[in-house]
Protein backbone atom coordinates (compact mmCIF):
# COMPACT_ATOMS: atom_id res chain seq x y z
CA UNK A 1 0.00 0.00 0.00
CA UNK A 2 1.64 3.47 -0.85
CA UNK A 3 2.12 5.81 1.90
CA UNK A 4 -0.76 8.82 2.06
CA UNK A 5 1.02 11.74 0.86
CA UNK A 6 -1.75 14.54 1.56
CA UNK A 7 0.89 16.13 4.06
CA UNK A 8 3.00 17.53 1.02
CA UNK A 9 -0.24 19.70 0.46
CA UNK A 10 -0.38 21.23 3.92
CA UNK A 11 0.17 25.25 3.46
CA UNK A 12 2.38 27.43 5.50
CA UNK A 13 4.05 31.26 5.77
CA UNK A 14 6.90 31.54 5.37
CA UNK A 15 9.50 34.90 4.68
CA UNK A 16 12.70 33.55 3.66
CA UNK A 17 14.87 30.39 2.25
CA UNK A 18 18.59 30.59 2.93
CA UNK A 19 20.43 28.27 1.31
CA UNK A 20 24.10 27.26 2.28
CA UNK A 21 24.01 28.17 5.34
CA UNK A 22 26.65 26.75 7.86
CA UNK A 23 24.67 27.67 11.00
CA UNK A 24 21.92 26.35 12.73
CA UNK A 25 22.65 22.68 12.68
CA UNK A 26 25.38 20.63 11.45
CA UNK A 27 26.78 20.67 8.05
CA UNK A 28 25.70 22.42 4.72
CA UNK A 29 22.02 23.82 5.77
CA UNK A 30 18.91 25.16 4.36
CA UNK A 31 16.77 27.53 6.28
CA UNK A 32 13.54 28.02 6.05
CA UNK A 33 12.35 31.38 8.11
CA UNK A 34 8.54 30.75 8.87
CA UNK A 35 6.07 33.71 9.82
CA UNK A 36 4.90 34.39 13.14
CA UNK A 37 6.41 34.28 16.90
CA UNK A 38 4.51 34.72 20.45
CA UNK A 39 7.30 36.45 21.96
CA UNK A 40 9.11 39.96 21.41
CA UNK A 41 12.60 40.11 22.01
CA UNK A 42 13.76 43.91 22.04
CA UNK A 43 17.30 42.80 19.67
CA UNK A 44 15.22 40.40 17.45
CA UNK A 45 17.14 40.48 14.09
CA UNK A 46 14.05 39.75 11.97
CA UNK A 47 11.63 41.84 13.04
CA UNK A 48 9.77 40.83 9.67
CA UNK A 49 9.31 37.52 11.41
CA UNK A 50 7.08 38.29 14.71
CA UNK A 51 3.98 39.08 13.04
CA UNK A 52 2.13 36.19 10.88
CA UNK A 53 0.40 38.88 8.57
CA UNK A 54 2.23 39.29 5.11
CA UNK A 55 3.87 43.24 5.61
CA UNK A 56 5.61 45.45 3.63
CA UNK A 57 9.17 46.51 4.33
CA UNK A 58 11.05 49.46 2.73
CA UNK A 59 15.31 48.99 2.70
CA UNK A 60 17.50 51.05 0.78
CA UNK A 61 14.72 52.63 -0.71
CA UNK A 62 13.21 49.69 -2.07
CA UNK A 63 9.78 48.23 -0.77
CA UNK A 64 9.41 44.42 -0.78
CA UNK A 65 6.65 42.42 0.21
CA UNK A 66 7.73 40.53 3.18
CA UNK A 67 5.94 36.54 3.56
CA UNK A 68 4.36 34.55 1.08
CA UNK A 69 2.23 31.23 1.27
CA UNK A 70 3.73 27.63 0.12
CA UNK A 71 3.00 24.54 0.01
CA UNK A 72 5.46 21.73 1.87
CA UNK A 73 6.13 19.76 -1.20
CA UNK A 74 6.78 23.84 -3.26
CA UNK A 75 9.44 24.18 -0.41
CA UNK A 76 10.87 20.35 -1.25
CA UNK A 77 10.86 20.82 -4.48
CA UNK A 78 13.28 23.91 -3.96
CA UNK A 79 15.52 21.76 -1.88
CA UNK A 80 16.31 18.44 -3.91
CA UNK A 81 19.35 20.36 -5.83
CA UNK A 82 20.81 20.65 -2.82
CA UNK A 83 21.04 17.13 -1.66
CA UNK A 84 24.39 16.21 -3.18
CA UNK A 85 25.51 18.97 -0.50
CA UNK A 86 23.84 17.49 2.20
CA UNK A 87 24.77 14.40 2.19
CA UNK A 88 28.75 15.63 1.39
CA UNK A 89 28.47 17.49 4.42
CA UNK A 90 25.98 15.65 6.67
CA UNK A 91 23.70 18.71 6.34
CA UNK A 92 20.25 19.30 5.66
CA UNK A 93 17.31 21.13 6.31
CA UNK A 94 16.69 23.77 9.37
CA UNK A 95 13.06 25.24 9.96
CA UNK A 96 13.34 28.48 12.04
CA UNK A 97 11.32 32.04 12.16
CA UNK A 98 9.66 33.75 13.78
CA UNK A 99 8.88 30.57 15.75
CA UNK A 100 8.24 27.28 14.07
CA UNK A 101 5.97 26.36 16.86
CA UNK A 102 3.36 28.74 15.86
CA UNK A 103 2.60 27.12 12.36
CA UNK A 104 2.62 23.20 13.80
CA UNK A 105 0.77 21.47 10.55
CA UNK A 106 2.62 22.99 8.11
CA UNK A 107 6.27 22.90 10.11
CA UNK A 108 5.84 19.09 11.39
CA UNK A 109 4.66 18.22 7.75
CA UNK A 110 7.86 19.67 5.95
CA UNK A 111 9.69 17.85 9.09
CA UNK A 112 8.23 14.87 7.87
CA UNK A 113 8.64 15.09 4.46
CA UNK A 114 12.41 16.13 4.43
CA UNK A 115 13.05 12.61 6.54
CA UNK A 116 10.88 10.75 3.96
CA UNK A 117 13.87 11.70 1.72
CA UNK A 118 16.55 11.20 4.21
CA UNK A 119 17.27 14.85 5.05
CA UNK A 120 18.74 15.73 8.43
CA UNK A 121 16.56 17.92 10.07
CA UNK A 122 16.27 20.52 13.36
CA UNK A 123 14.79 23.20 14.53
CA UNK A 124 15.98 26.92 16.12
CA UNK A 125 13.33 27.28 18.41
CA UNK A 126 12.30 29.12 21.48
CA UNK A 127 10.07 26.30 22.94
CA UNK A 128 7.12 28.20 23.90
CA UNK A 129 3.79 26.39 23.31
CA UNK A 130 2.14 23.64 24.60
CA UNK A 131 4.02 20.34 25.39
CA UNK A 132 1.62 18.57 23.07
CA UNK A 133 2.20 21.35 20.10
CA UNK A 134 6.02 20.40 20.40
CA UNK A 135 5.46 16.69 20.20
CA UNK A 136 3.82 16.50 17.13
CA UNK A 137 7.64 18.01 15.68
CA UNK A 138 9.82 14.93 17.74
CA UNK A 139 9.57 11.76 15.42
CA UNK A 140 11.06 14.23 12.82
CA UNK A 141 13.36 15.94 14.12
CA UNK A 142 17.11 15.19 14.44
CA UNK A 143 18.27 18.29 16.47
CA UNK A 144 16.25 21.02 18.34
CA UNK A 145 18.54 24.13 18.56
CA UNK A 146 17.03 25.27 22.07
CA UNK A 147 16.84 29.17 23.20
CA UNK A 148 17.39 29.87 26.90
CA UNK A 149 17.82 33.31 27.35
CA UNK A 150 17.14 33.78 30.83
CA UNK A 151 16.53 32.09 34.26
CA UNK A 152 15.04 34.90 36.05
CA UNK A 153 11.06 34.92 34.66
CA UNK A 154 10.81 38.46 35.36
CA UNK A 155 14.20 40.41 33.19
CA UNK A 156 13.10 37.66 30.96
CA UNK A 157 9.50 38.62 30.19
CA UNK A 158 10.47 42.28 30.70
CA UNK A 159 12.91 41.78 27.33
CA UNK A 160 11.00 38.90 25.69
CA UNK A 161 7.31 40.29 26.40
CA UNK A 162 7.21 36.40 28.27
CA UNK A 163 7.83 35.11 31.13
CA UNK A 164 9.97 31.75 31.33
CA UNK A 165 8.42 28.95 33.06
CA UNK A 166 6.99 27.08 30.17
CA UNK A 167 9.90 27.27 28.31
CA UNK A 168 12.08 26.01 31.54
CA UNK A 169 9.98 23.37 31.97
CA UNK A 170 9.49 22.18 28.22
CA UNK A 171 13.49 22.02 28.24
CA UNK A 172 13.44 19.29 30.61
CA UNK A 173 10.51 17.45 28.32
CA UNK A 174 12.48 18.04 25.32
CA UNK A 175 15.99 16.75 26.45
CA UNK A 176 13.67 13.55 27.51
CA UNK A 177 11.93 12.79 24.58
CA UNK A 178 14.06 14.99 21.48
CA UNK A 179 16.53 13.16 19.63
CA UNK A 180 19.47 15.82 20.25
CA UNK A 181 19.09 19.12 22.30
CA UNK A 182 21.32 22.06 22.00
CA UNK A 183 21.25 24.82 23.91
CA UNK A 184 22.08 27.89 22.96
CA UNK A 185 21.93 30.98 24.35
CA UNK A 186 22.02 34.72 22.99
CA UNK A 187 24.35 37.03 24.49
CA UNK A 188 22.90 40.49 24.82
CA UNK A 189 24.40 43.17 26.80
CA UNK A 190 22.37 44.75 29.87
CA UNK A 191 20.20 41.52 29.82
CA UNK A 192 22.13 38.31 30.25
CA UNK A 193 26.21 39.08 29.33
CA UNK A 194 27.44 38.36 33.01
CA UNK A 195 29.31 35.41 33.84
CA UNK A 196 26.79 35.15 36.69
CA UNK A 197 23.76 35.00 33.99
CA UNK A 198 25.43 32.61 31.83
CA UNK A 199 26.80 30.45 34.69
CA UNK A 200 22.96 29.83 35.55
CA UNK A 201 21.67 29.05 31.99
CA UNK A 202 24.09 26.56 31.72
CA UNK A 203 23.49 24.94 35.38
CA UNK A 204 20.57 24.61 34.41
CA UNK A 205 21.14 22.91 30.65
CA UNK A 206 23.62 20.75 32.27
CA UNK A 207 21.05 19.71 34.50
CA UNK A 208 18.85 18.44 31.18
CA UNK A 209 19.18 14.88 31.22
CA UNK A 210 21.16 14.08 27.62
CA UNK A 211 22.09 17.43 27.44
CA UNK A 212 25.75 18.14 26.85
CA UNK A 213 26.09 20.99 24.61
CA UNK A 214 25.84 25.05 24.84
CA UNK A 215 26.25 27.70 22.29
CA UNK A 216 26.53 31.44 23.17
CA UNK A 217 25.47 33.76 20.22
CA UNK A 218 26.76 36.88 20.64
CA UNK A 219 24.27 40.32 19.87
CA UNK A 220 24.69 41.44 16.36
CA UNK A 221 23.51 44.88 15.04
CA UNK A 222 22.73 43.40 11.53
CA UNK A 223 18.65 43.42 11.05
CA UNK A 224 18.25 46.97 13.07
CA UNK A 225 17.18 48.84 9.82
CA UNK A 226 14.11 46.80 9.16
CA UNK A 227 12.82 48.25 12.20
CA UNK A 228 12.83 51.53 10.32
CA UNK A 229 11.19 49.72 7.06
CA UNK A 230 8.33 48.44 9.02
CA UNK A 231 7.75 51.75 11.26
CA UNK A 232 8.73 50.37 13.95
CA UNK A 233 10.95 51.64 16.72
CA UNK A 234 13.92 49.09 17.73
CA UNK A 235 14.06 49.56 21.65
CA UNK A 236 17.77 49.08 22.09
CA UNK A 237 19.48 51.43 19.96
CA UNK A 238 22.79 52.08 22.28
CA UNK A 239 23.77 48.70 22.42
CA UNK A 240 27.28 47.27 21.35
CA UNK A 241 28.27 43.75 20.24
CA UNK A 242 30.35 41.86 23.09
CA UNK A 243 33.95 42.30 22.57
CA UNK A 244 35.31 38.65 21.54
CA UNK A 245 37.16 38.62 24.82
CA UNK A 246 34.22 39.13 26.96
CA UNK A 247 32.32 35.98 24.76
CA UNK A 248 35.57 34.07 25.65
CA UNK A 249 34.88 34.29 29.54
CA UNK A 250 31.82 33.68 28.97
CA UNK A 251 32.77 30.60 27.10
CA UNK A 252 34.93 29.31 29.71
CA UNK A 253 32.46 29.78 32.43
CA UNK A 254 30.03 27.47 30.27
CA UNK A 255 32.83 25.14 29.79
CA UNK A 256 33.21 25.18 33.43
CA UNK A 257 29.96 23.52 34.04
CA UNK A 258 30.75 20.49 32.30
CA UNK A 259 29.34 21.02 29.13
CA UNK A 260 30.73 21.65 25.14
CA UNK A 261 30.83 24.74 24.45
CA UNK A 262 30.88 26.72 21.62
CA UNK A 263 30.44 30.84 20.21
CA UNK A 264 28.16 30.55 17.77
CA UNK A 265 26.05 27.61 16.45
Amino acid sequence: MSENKDYLKTKGRIFDIQRFSVHDGPGIRTIVFLKGCALRCKWCCNPESQSYEIQQMTLGGETKIVGRDVTVEEVMNSLRGDLPYYRRSGGGVTISGGEALCQPDFASALLRACKAQGIDTAMESTGFADYEVIKRYLPYLDHYLMDIKHMDSKKHEAFTGRPNEKILENAGRIARDAHHLIIRTPVIPTFNDTPEEIGAIANFARSLPSVSEMHILPYHKMGTDKYKGLGREYLLPDLEPPSKEHMQRLLEVVRSKGLYGQIGG
